[in-house]
């Protein structure tokens, strides 16, 4: 027999989602069988997986420790890579990502930014093996690759949910660096609707509506300017694939180093004279609403992170 206390990280969920987390090699079959003949329970008593549960609620599992094992398997990818910390809490990490890592895994044999996470978490022995049977923290915004800048990461279930739930209703605000070909005078907002093509992974945007495309807003705000080339600071309203590369792209702006969106001669000529390899695009800002609850302490804050070197070197060359 094992008992299971519930934890504020596995709290507010059913009871079937958290077994189905920790013994994550049996079938659903098997739960719901465990579970009618009483060698599951829930606080001493007959369950049918339904309940939400509560901290500190018991579960008992009355099962075979060899039965347990079987069925559990508990996947750590510790990993050497280091992140810049710009904030941290009980709650969140405020991340400034490096080009050329991965928000999340794309393949299985990816590292990414969420196991960079957490093995920082188990290294500082802020999070074990154990408690990844059951939560695993996780980012709550994503970066291209070549895209550096915040991202936000949640350590613990309420940190997730919160940050989570900011993100989808667009009261966070966040704002990018970038260099984008021409000169920009004037602040300004433009909207249009983006389509993303699944087998290129690609986007189109037009100034109509598309069947399958998203209505899209951008403002940007140019900050140095000369004849060829322009600083701006862009706001994403919505957040879509390659919004601003795309968007700005489409206006006749394209980003300085995008080999997707971008002007290959301009790429080419700062390649050469800088070994640029990436867009210039950074998530430079976050600045967080008021707020209550756990994450009161970052109401009305705002966080910075510092540009890449190579982008403050062409910044202090080219303006």
């Amino acid at each position: 027999m094992q008992s299971i206390i519930v934890s504020k990280n596995e709290a507010n969920q059913r009871l079937d989602k958290l077994l189905a987390k920790y013994l994550n090699k049996a079938p659903k079959s098997f739960l719901y069988k465990m579970l009618r003949k009483k060698n599951i329970t829930l606080n001493g008593k007959k369950t049918d997986g339904s309940e939400k549960l509560s901290e500190r609620d018991e579960i008992k599992l009355f099962l075979a420790d060899e039965t347990i094992e079987k069925f559990s398997e508990v996947s750590v990818d510790e990993v050497e890579e280091e992140i810049q910390i710009i904030y941290e809490d009980e709650n969140i990490l405020l991340i400034n990502k490096e080009v050329g890592m991965l928000s999340q895994k794309a393949e299985q044999t990816d590292i990414s930014l969420v196991e960079c996470i957490i093995s920082y978490m188990l290294k500082s022995n802020q999070l074990t093996k154990e408690e990844l049977r059951s939560f695993k923290p996780s980012i709550c915004n994503r970066l291209d690759r070549n895209t550096s800048g915040l991202v936000v990461a949640g350590k613990t279930l309420i940190g997730l949910q919160t940050m989570a739930q900011l993100f989808k209703d667009r009261t966070i605000d966040k704002y990018y660096h970038c260099i984008v070909k021409g000169k920009v005078e004037h602040q300004q907002r433009i909207e249009g609707y983006l389509y993303k093509d699944e087998k290129t992974n690609k986007v189109s945007i037009t100034d109509r509506p598309v069947e399958g495309a998203d209505p899209i807003a951008t403002e940007y705000v140019p900050l140095k300017s000369n004849d060829m080339y322009t600083l701006l600071q862009v706001k994403l309203i919505t957040g879509k694939t390659h919004q601003i590369r795309a968007h700005l792209q489409s206006i006749g702006h394209p980003i300085i180093g995008d080999h997707k969106y971008g002007n290959r001669s301009v790429n080419e000529q700062m390649k050469k004279q800088f070994s640029l390899e990436n867009q210039l695009l950074h998530a430079y800002s976050l600045r967080f609403p008021e707020l209550e609850g756990a994450c009161s302490n970052l109401s009305g804050k705002e966080f910075i992170a510092t540009r890449p070197t190579i982008f403050e070197k062409i910044v202090n060359t080219m303006f």
